[in-house]
């Protein structure tokens, strides 16, 4: 593995972040992830700072994963570290090219790291899955490492109060066989999911979890919104940023005129 002093540092800082909370991290599956070659690496999305147990997972490896981040986080500090990290920034308008690069990424032997679901679940369990990672493997014809974390929502996640301090909370990653490349991306995406809730369940397995906690899921007596409540959130919150946005938007333009 190449040196990148800031993928150390930012590992190292990780590190430190993990045994200050006390975080007791259980792996199964390691060998699963490719020590060489490219692969895209799909991960469910359950909590804001799963992505630092993402890079861990790349590290045991010997491999620093290359993350696909939002392009408006392309400047400042942010920027800067993106860069250096070789993260791959998603552009919503522009999305031939981020796929693009993410393509070029994988056919140089890099582990690009995907989120299926695309935005935190609130229910925690996997909701539907976008194609982009079967894509990407079936052009760069690479194989699709799946991977879930369980138990990262407990920290940090949407609607329920942040836990940084010291916990010692269980962290189960449970990372799957690699899926190779075949047939239209719409089966290998089913696959895929398939082989994900399958972790899902194994990562699920003897983990301690209270009933009427927020954080675990209806299906398993937790206080979650269903996969379907949570989408009817997840819709509401969009309409009010949208609606956010149309406000400042003619914010501007009256101030424009004004001038």
């Amino acid at each position: 593995m190449a040196r990148e002093p800031v993928f150390d540092v930012l590992t190292g800082l990780v590190k430190t972040i993990f045994k200050v909370q006390g975080l007791r991290i259980d792996i199964e599956g390691q060998e699963h992830i490719p020590r060489r070659g490219g692969a895209v690496l799909a991960v469910n999305h359950t909590a804001y700072l799963d992505f630092m147990e993402v890079g861990l997972v790349g590290r045991n490896s010997g491999r620093n994963v290359r993350y696909m981040m939002k392009a408006e986080l392309e400047h400042g500090i942010v920027g800067w570290l993106m860069k250096r990290c070789k993260a791959i920034g998603v552009d919503r308008t522009a999305g031939a090219r981020s796929f693009e690069r993410a393509v070029a990424a994988l056919r140089d032997g890099e582990i690009v790291v995907v989120y299926p679901e695309a935005t935190i679940s609130r229910s925690f369990e996997l909701k539907e899955f976008k194609s982009g990672a079967a894509r990407m493997a079936l052009a760069a014809d690479v194989p699709i490492v799946p991977m879930i974390i369980w138990g990262a929502q407990r920290i940090w996640t949407k609607d329920i109060p942040k836990q940084l301090g010291r916990h010692r909370f269980p962290i189960n990653i449970r990372i799957g066989e690699p899926l190779h490349p075949h047939g239209p991306a719409d089966a290998l995406t089913a696959e895929l999911r398939l082989s994900m809730e399958q972790l899902l369940h194994r990562a699920q397995q003897n983990y301690e979890m209270p009933p009427g906690a927020r954080w675990v899921p209806a299906r398993l007596g937790g206080t979650a919104p269903t996969l379907e409540q949570a989408a009817v959130i997840e819709q509401q919150e969009l309409a009010r940023r949208r609606a956010a946005a149309q406000r400042r938007a003619e914010q501007r333009n009256r101030r424009a005129a004004d001038e």
